[in-house]
Parts: structure tokens; sequence; C-alpha cells
């Protein structure tokens, strides 16, 4: 095994960690073994270097500093969590990803202005679910012409000629999910007429 290895780096980081956390909290070795059972020479030994540090000697150390034990392992910090989508623009609809990886679920929040024109059925291959949270969402489905409200949901196979978008009331804001398939373009779904 390559003594350079991350794992050594972080077993190495251990012992110096352990005592300067005892030490800020002007604990005595004596007193820290007291209060986990651990011997002295032990935890002279864990502070040094000269004993690898597991889980078992680190938990009742942990408790006793009352720290957690990324604290005394330095684990690495939580990223950040928030999702940073860039969101996309097309025909008045701009859609935030929600997921990142191509394929599989996609999903989006969906912002769409009043006013967008006649709308054009089309058909997909997947399966698509809409939640609507503000305004108000016309939805085209097949022989169906509905208006779902905020809190509504509609789900559907994309096979059937459909087509969603703001009632003339204004703006809507929903979440959109679909399946497998799903990003592939649309096709319409009107024949042409000769």
């Amino acid at each position: 095994m390559d003594d350079d290895s991350p794992l050594d780096s972080v077993l190495d980081a251990v012992g110096p960690r352990l005592r300067k956390i005892r030490r800020d909290r002007g604990a005595t070795l004596g007193a820290l073994a007291e209060v986990t059972g651990i011997s002295v020479s032990t935890l002279s030994r864990l502070e040094s270097g000269r004993r690898r540090p597991s889980l078992e000697l680190l938990l009742p150390i942990a408790r006793a500093h009352q720290v957690p034990l990324d604290e005394l392992v330095g684990a690495p910090p939580v990223g950040d969590p928030r999702v940073r989508a860039k969101p996309i623009v097309r025909h008045g609809r701009t859609m935030l990803p929600l997921t990142r990886q191509p394929g599989g679920l996609q999903a989006y929040k969906v912002v769409q202005q009043a006013g967008e024109g006649e709308p054009e059925p089309r058909t997909h291959e997947g399966y698509e679910w809409l939640y609507v949270l503000s305004g108000r969402l016309r939805l085209l489905l097949g022989d169906h012409d509905v208006v779902l409200g905020p809190g509504e949901a509609a789900e559907f196979d994309t096979h059937v000629p459909h087509w969603f978008g703001p009632t003339a009331d204004g703006p809507v804001e929903f979440l959109s999910l679909f399946g497998p398939q799903g990003e592939r373009m649309h096709v319409r779904a009107r024949s042409k007429q000769s």
C-alpha cells in the first residue's frame, strides 16, 4: 500500500486533531480516559499517531467531546445542496431543469406567460405528469380540453395528441415530469391539409 494514499493522509491527521480538541477543552488524558473507558496509554498513542484510529475508539471520544465524528476525522464539508439550473427559454416558456442526468425521468419547473398563439397538439414517446404551482394551465389531451388550477395534477401518455399552456388569464407556473423517451422532438399531431 502506498504511504501517501488519501486514506493514510486522513488517518495521519486524526491524532493531532484529537490532541487539539482535547487541549482546547482543557481536558487531560486521565480525565478523557475516565469518561471514555479508553486507557491513557491508548489515548496517548492515538494522539501521537502510533495507534491507528478506529470507530471503536473514535466514537466514545466524539461523545465525550460532544463533537460529530466528522470533526475528529476532518471530513470535508458537505457541498452546497442548491440546484443551480440554467434556464431554458423556448417559445415563451422558461424551463428550469430539476434533474441533471440525461435520459430517464426528467423534471422541470416551467413558467409561461399568457398569449402564446394557437394551441398545436403534438405527440412524442413517453409519459408526462404536470402539477400546477400557480396560475391556470390549459391542457388539450385528445378530445379533452381542461383547465387545471394550483394544486391540481394531470398525467397522460404522450402518444395522445396534447398541448398545454397558460389560459388567457395570465401566466402559469407548473412542474413537468416526463419518462424515458420524453426528451425526443415533438411531432405534429395534425395532418396537413391538401
